[in-house]
């Protein structure tokens, strides 16, 4: 008699886990949102909990918090009594969080190059087969398809194996290319001014595309810099704690630190991606600034312009995604962009992070 299974109704038992999860997701926004400030994203998710509900009886806020804590998403502040920071753990869960909700779920793949249309000496098998030629490795040959070979040319009647030259078929390797990316941040004080916050937005992309890298392309250089009135370097670990200043947007500072950061990579494949919403309006000279907050001043355009045929000698793409839809600026964008013969997008924040990802991933498959 067959051994079978006896069905009845399942009655699952209530879970804790299940009320972390819904909070944890909205906390992990919320912590974007604050710039990394546990303390805001924690009173702002209790006003949300009094409106909509979000505890009950059986598991409250003050569980929740005691679960970031024993999970490792937050720890007490040495220097403040009854303040939190976020740690390590919560900054890698933001970076995936951003990647998973702007590009969906990779699935996993080997070491993450990117392929390029050409074969050689590469380090990935193709399907592709040829017959083998002199500087061809021998881990290259296939054995299975050459003992054919042999067996088709040569019969099976003779008694003797014979393998010739002319039996061997090697399989090919594909090159991959190698790249290095500078993504540039704007963080002056127009990404949140108008009634729309534009960095926060922003700041995800960044983070989905350090992961994305990291995951899937790990031998690649991503650099993201910010601009304001100056421009300067971050880590990706940084990235959630990110916030727009008081600043005028000084985008010669921002391409003048790209270029350079390029300049010391040795890969054939080198891009900048710029995230943007106004005009360059800004400039270093001396010990100040040379300012024009009503933007397009000729003497700041010039020099932007003069950077990007720079970049263009250098064979560096820039690709410029203005998150802005005023006529005038666009003008300006589409100068900037026939200078270095790169590309811009004039995107809504809310389609930004997937021409970001297509077009990085576009790009990779290039060999300069």
């Amino acid at each position: 008699m067959a051994a079978g299974f006896r069905f009845r109704d399942f009655v699952p038992e209530e879970s804790t886990e299940k009320g972390f999860d819904s909070l944890f997701k909205i906390f992990m926004q919320l912590i974007t949102i604050t710039s990394g400030d546990v303390g805001e994203a924690l009173s702002w998710l209790n006003e949300l909990d009094k409106q909509y509900g979000l505890t009950d009886d059986g598991y409250g806020m003050g569980d929740f918090i005691e679960d970031l804590k024993k999970k490792g998403y937050i720890d007490e502040d040495p220097q403040e009594q009854g303040a939190f920071n976020i740690t390590a753990k919560s900054e890698q869960t933001i970076r995936k969080s951003a990647l998973e909700e702007i590009f969906g779920k990779l699935k996993k793949s080997g070491q993450g190059n990117h392929r390029t249309p050409h074969t050689g000496q590469g380090d990935e098998q193709s399907t592709d087969m040829r017959e083998f030629r002199f500087g061809d490795s021998l881990d290259q040959i296939s054995m299975t398809e050459s003992i054919r070979n042999a067996q088709l040319n040569h019969g099976l009647g003779s008694g003797d194996f014979m393998l010739t030259e002319g039996d061997l078929e090697v399989r090919e390797n594909e090159h991959k290319s190698q790249t290095s990316t500078v993504l540039m941040i704007d963080i002056s004080h127009s990404m949140i001014l108008y009634g729309e916050d534009r960095i926060t937005p922003a700041k995800k992309v960044a983070m989905a595309l350090a992961e994305l890298v990291k995951q899937k392309y790990p031998k690649d250089f991503l650099d993201v810099i910010v601009f304001g009135n100056d421009a300067w370097q971050i880590e990706v670990k940084e990235l959630p704690y990110l916030q727009v200043g008081p600043y005028h947007t000084n985008t010669v500072a921002g391409l003048e630190l790209a270029l350079d950061l390029l300049r010391k990579r040795k890969t054939p494949n080198k891009q900048i991606f710029m995230i943007t919403d106004g005009k360059p309006t800004c400039l270093k000279e001396g010990n100040g600034y040379y300012k024009n907050a009503f933007g397009l001043d000729r003497k700041v355009v010039n020099k932007t312009l003069n950077l990007a045929a720079a970049a263009r000698r250098l064979k560096v793409p820039i690709t410029t995604f203005m998150i802005a839809s005023d006529p005038y600026l666009q003008q300006f964008v589409q100068e900037f962009t026939e200078v270095n013969q790169g590309k811009a997008y004039y995107s809504s924040l809310k389609g930004l992070g997937h021409l970001i990802f297509e077009d990085y991933k576009r790009n990779r498959r290039k060999s300069v």
